[in-house]
């Protein structure tokens, strides 16, 4: 299914996708779902870690975003139904500034894929001859070498635009214009510039473009012949079909062959007249056709995610500006109670944290005192007995507010960490989602309408995940710090807004596990009075438990292995 030199090349063992449409190199783009890393396996290079796709869009989801939607090119007009029923804007065509010279020849058909290679190369040595410039179209990187070893078995000097030599673009498209030179290149569309000719070119015949295969996409085509006849240059395009291609093996080559068969043609010999040239575009306009409903469908099931999209972003934007988020933790801590009254009997005691900041306060205070000439941020961190955060704060500003910018600051980076570890998770659950359904065809139903409400339903259960871990941690979690000298200096930035964008992402790692680079645990301040046996104790626990009014020997281990500490008797 994916074949070396037309869907990815291996640069400096490297796997790297090549975009279908442009021939360029996608880099930082890689396949999921393990793909990419099947692939590495097969060329015997270094297996990467997989990836995991924390954000997905449709191309036309993300467009629609847009108050205003207008585009330019010259290839819209063969899909203008597209953008009708898509984006509800019309194709208008712009007559061209100067009149178009170019000669635009029916297509030559030959029976085999080497009948039709050997005329390329007949058709470029002999343009050659006659001094005019020739960019040779292809669809893949393999075919463009191909035809490269070729001309240099003829050795006929020529340059070569892929995927592969993509850093030599601009100095080949300048001397693609000269009388004479040969230009290889994949799909030509965006290059962004245009083959200039010299005078000589003109007088000579100005660009031949020679297509060695008909794109599945008429747009492709029509980019390819664009190249040539730009302000009113004279030029000429010719394209050569064999019936072995991918789009005539598909729409009805077989017929074809059976009537060369039976007039005994030769694989050199050709086909040339407009009715295959119509039925060539005609096969093209099916598979567009196809494609497009494709896309719709896939529109169709992002249609879905977007709605959910628009929530969470709506979520993490009040959580990122620090607008209604007082709001939105009332509203979690309101729906995750409602499901604790629903579901268990347990509950915890959100003004414990409150206390817990309330009791820092002296600490920062006194680190004002002694070193506030030179410390200005610090580092608060913050554990739920699980999971530990670091909350960069102004010794200032917290000190003027009595402790509320640290509650604020903690609550934005627990509340993005939150929707962002858990929304990732999501996104594969759906995509998962969108896998399993497909099988409902089976039963004659219809697999989009049980992708939405069963979509629904996990959408619902990833709310409910995201309020009941950003409840759970703002309700547990507490400052294990002892004293003064423990409390780390924020030298990662200049200023608070900058301290915050470092510390959001050292966070985020936190939230999900990753602790290597938390601030040190410190260990409970342990009481030098003595308890007896029967000693009745209160103990709050690292999970943020409390216990009150216990016998001692109940809790004497945990005490003792620091599990707990007691807070009164």
């Amino acid at each position: 299914m994916f074949e070396k030199d037309q869907e990815y090349v291996v640069i400096d063992s490297k796997v790297k996708i090549v975009d279908e449409q442009t021939g360029r190199i996608m880099e930082g783009r890689r396949y999921s779902d393990g793909l990419h890393q099947a692939i590495e396996a097969k060329e015997n290079v270094k297996i990467e870690d997989a990836s995991q796709t924390y954000a997905t869009i449709t191309l036309q989801n993300y467009f629609r975003m847009y108050n205003k939607l207008s585009g330019m090119t010259g290839t819209a007009e063969t899909e203008a139904g597209e953008f009708w029923e898509i984006y509800k804007l019309d194709c208008v065509v712009i007559p061209t500034n100067r009149e178009i010279s170019r000669s635009d020849m029916e297509d030559k058909v030959y029976k085999t894929l080497k009948g039709k290679f050997n005329a390329v190369i007949d058709e470029i040595e002999e343009l050659r001859n006659n001094g005019r410039p020739i960019l040779v179209g292809t669809t893949s990187v393999e075919i463009s070498e191909l035809l490269s070893r070729m001309l240099n078995m003829k050795k006929i000097k020529h340059q070569v635009l892929n995927a592969k030599q993509h850093a030599k673009e601009a100095d080949i498209v300048a001397e693609a214009g000269k009388p004479g030179t040969v230009t290889i290149a994949t799909n030509m569309a965006g290059r962004g510039t245009d083959i200039k000719l010299t005078e000589e070119s003109r007088e000579s015949g100005g660009l031949a473009i020679v297509g060695t295969e008909r794109h599945e996409s008429r747009r492709v085509d029509r980019q390819l012949r664009g190249r040539s006849g730009r302000q009113g240059d004279v030029g000429s395009s010719q394209f050569f079909v064999s019936l072995e291609d991918n789009l005539m093996r598909l729409f009805g080559s077989d017929r074809m062959i059976k009537v060369m068969d039976r007039m005994n043609m030769d694989e050199d010999e050709v086909i040339q007249h407009s009715m295959i040239t119509k039925s060539i575009e005609r096969a093209q306009k099916k598979v567009e056709e196809n494609n497009f409903a494709i896309r719709k469908r896939l529109l169709e099931y992002d249609n879905v995610m977007n709605s959910q999209r628009e929530v969470i972003y709506k979520k993490r934007r009040n959580a990122i500006n620090g607008e209604r988020l007082d709001v939105d933790i009332l509203n979690m801590l309101y729906d995750t109670c409602e499901d604790i009254v629903l579901t268990t009997k347990d509950s915890e005691n959100y003004d414990d944290f409150r206390l817990n900041v309330l009791a820092a306060m002296p600490i920062i205070k006194k680190i004002k005192k002694e070193r506030g000439a030179v410390v200005k941020d610090v580092l608060i961190p913050f554990t739920d007995g699980s999971k530990q955060i670091g909350v960069s704060i102004n010794l200032d500003d917290v000190i003027e507010d009595e402790g509320k910018s640290i509650l604020v600051e903690m609550q934005k980076i627990v509340a993005l960490g939150m929707i962002d570890f858990n929304w990732k998770e999501h996104l594969r659950e759906m995509d998962d989602l969108k896998q399993s359904v497909q099988s409902a065809v089976y039963e004659q139903k219809d697999p989009l309408v049980i992708y939405k409400f069963e979509g629904f339903e996990l959408f619902k259960k990833f709310i409910a995940k995201v309020n009941q871990d950003t409840v759970s941690f703002l309700t547990k979690c507490l400052i294990p710090v002892q004293n003064p000298s423990q409390v780390q200096e924020n030298k990662s930035s200049a200023s608070k807004k900058e301290s915050y964008q470092t510390n959001k992402e050292e966070s985020r790692s936190l939230l999900t596990g990753n602790r290597t680079s938390a601030p040190e645990k410190t260990k409970p301040i342990r009481s030098e009075k003595t308890y007896g046996r029967n000693s009745r104790v209160s103990v709050k626990y690292t999970d943020g438990l409390i216990k009150k009014d216990i016998k001692f020997k109940k809790v004497e281990n945990d005490i003792n292995e620091e599990k707990c500490v007691i807070i009164e008797d």
